[in-house]
């Protein structure tokens, strides 16, 4: 193959499960800065998101004889799901995601809309800000789409743990594009 072949997802599994160099080398150059920006919004450091990055890909390397193709973009979902679970083993090694398990939920105003101002920039940033059990759980619903009971699986925690930090995160973020936008803090 030359190096300006363009692999389809299933060929590309099949060259690298066979340990080709070439088409590993394509495999993570394809797919690396996506997946450094997808953990940079768990993890929020480039140091520890280029770890994870480092041993995300050796895991996917390791395990692509199991990749079952499904269609365009099923490498992209099935490497995604192991970055994830990378990531999510990466911070419960190091204790920063702390869940509080308890019922109580608010809710966000929806009389303004704050968001409408702000860049799409502006609102990851912000939401880098967020700690680190309320980002990863709002990165899970909002942006993965995994339900409730997803979550509580993957996190060790109950639903109801889940829904009340998804509301906090939000509530939170709230607090902060607000502080954004008008320069005061709320409560």
């Amino acid at each position: 193959m030359t190096d300006r072949t363009v692999y389809s997802e299933d060929i590309l599994a099949v060259w690298c499960s066979k340990n080709d160099r070439k088409s590993q080398k394509y495999l993570y150059e394809t797919y690396a800065n996506p997946v450094f920006r997808l953990l940079f919004r768990y993890l929020g450091n480039e140091s520890d998101v280029d770890d994870v990055l480092i041993t995300g890909f050796t895991k996917v390397l390791k395990n692509i004889d199991s990749f079952k193709f499904r269609g365009k973009g099923s490498l992209m979902a099935w490497i995604r799901k192991i970055m994830v679970n990378e990531a999510l083993m990466f911070l419960r090694s190091k204790k920063e995601m702390s869940l509080i398990d308890n019922n109580e939920h608010f809710q966000i105003a929806n009389d303004s809309d704050p968001v409408s101002d702000l860049a799409a920039e502006d609102i990851y940033n912000l939401i880098l800000k967020l700690p680190a059990g309320y980002r990863t759980i709002f990165n899970l619903f909002v942006i993965e789409g995994y339900n409730h009971r997803e979550i509580a699986n993957m996190l060790g925690i109950t639903e109801s743990t889940s829904k009340s930090q998804l509301n906090k995160a939000r509530k939170k973020l709230q607090e902060k594009i607000i502080k954004t936008k008008t320069g005061y803090e709320l409560g």
